[in-house]
């Protein structure tokens, strides 16, 4: 399978009046040709920023500090900033979590749709923006598009300004699209519409997608590929079938054990303690203070990824041999 982004060691710092936030620290993955990744973990363990750092849409406060994102043979990192707007919105797209305040509320929606195709397909007539902007709002599933083009996003649901934005992520026909939590402002019903959509865009357009969520049933339902980010850092990564069947990380074993089981009444487990200061990242593992099993050496040294099965890796001193004793009491 071809690739298509491989990020390599990518590390953002965040740059504030109270010290400098490392929000992402040596972050390693790649994303297939028509593949869907997902990354998951809890609020604040870099997810997002990870994403905004591919696309260089990261505050002025923030800056890539150390690696490459590799995109069709050039660093992301490093290419000029025209070059990246051009491939904005045309090779890899962005949907991000609310989309009232990705759309302009004194335009009305086709006319936003039609501004993308003007930015990006400059050979196009007006005529054919609007008829492939008619045809991008019926792919995504809204009825009247003739009377949805001319209406502002206030006078849509939720549902489908969500859809709305997709359309404008899709306008140019992405290699990749990136989705930063995209349901989470919407009521379940609609949530399972808008991923059944993504679906069934990426089944047309074969897209690539990098999904971010810390839903775990979403990632059940729609990933090829898992990556769970704690505390800047990605602890493991594996296919989703691995992840849910032979997960190896604490964390991670954490976030399943906290998933309401059907049929079963009983407490809802939590993950004790909190999340690790970003300003003052611990020097081993960054989630050594919240595990159970946690030995001298992961407050001391930060553990690497290691390669434990096919496609399946995970950052964890119980996975060192010298630990077998350990990894049994676990088991």
């Amino acid at each position: 399978m071809k690739k298509l982004l491989e990020v390599n060691n990518l590390t953002v710092e965040i740059h504030t009046d109270h010290g400098t936030v490392y929000a992402c620290r040596g972050v390693s993955f790649d994303l297939n040709e028509d593949e869907t990744l997902c990354i998951v973990g809890e609020s604040g363990s870099g997810k997002s920023i990870t994403v905004k750092g591919i696309m260089r849409l990261l505050p002025k406060t923030a800056k890539i500090v150390e690696g490459s994102v590799m995109f069709e043979g050039r660093d992301l990192t490093k290419v000029p900033e025209k070059e990246m707007l051009s491939l904005r919105g045309s090779d890899i797209s962005m949907i991000f979590q609310d989309p009232m305040t990705s759309l302009n509320p004194t335009m009305t929606v086709g006319d936003q749709i039609m501004e993308v195709l003007k930015e990006h397909k400059k050979e196009m007539s007006k005529q054919q923006r609007k008829a492939r902007t008619l045809e991008l709002i019926e792919l995504v599933g809204i009825n009247n598009p003739e009377t949805r083009f001319r209406q502002y996003p206030h006078q849509l649901s939720g549902g489908m300004r969500q859809r709305i934005v997709i359309a404008m992520a899709l306008a140019c026909d992405p290699k990749i699209l990136i989705a930063d939590e995209p349901t989470t402002a919407l009521d379940v019903t609609i949530q399972a519409q808008i991923l059944d959509l993504m679906r069934e865009i990426q089944k047309k357009s074969h897209t690539a997608i990098i999904l971010i969520t810390h839903n775990l049933g979403v990632v059940a339902n729609m990933a090829d590929r898992v990556g769970v980010m704690y505390g800047g850092k990605l602890v493991e990564t594996a296919n989703v079938r691995e992840l849910f069947f032979h997960m190896e990380h604490p964390y991670t074993k954490g976030l399943l054990a906290s998933i309401p089981k059907k049929g079963v009444k009983e407490e809802l487990r939590s993950i004790p303690g909190s999340p690790p200061d970003l300003m003052a990242p611990p020097k081993g593992c960054p989630f050594a203070a919240r595990c159970e099993y946690t030995m001298k050496v992961c407050q001391q040294y930060l553990p690497e990824l290691t390669e434990i099965a096919p496609d399946h890796r995970c950052a964890c001193w119980l996975l060192d041999e010298r630990a077998a004793k350990m990894r049994q009491e676990v088991r």
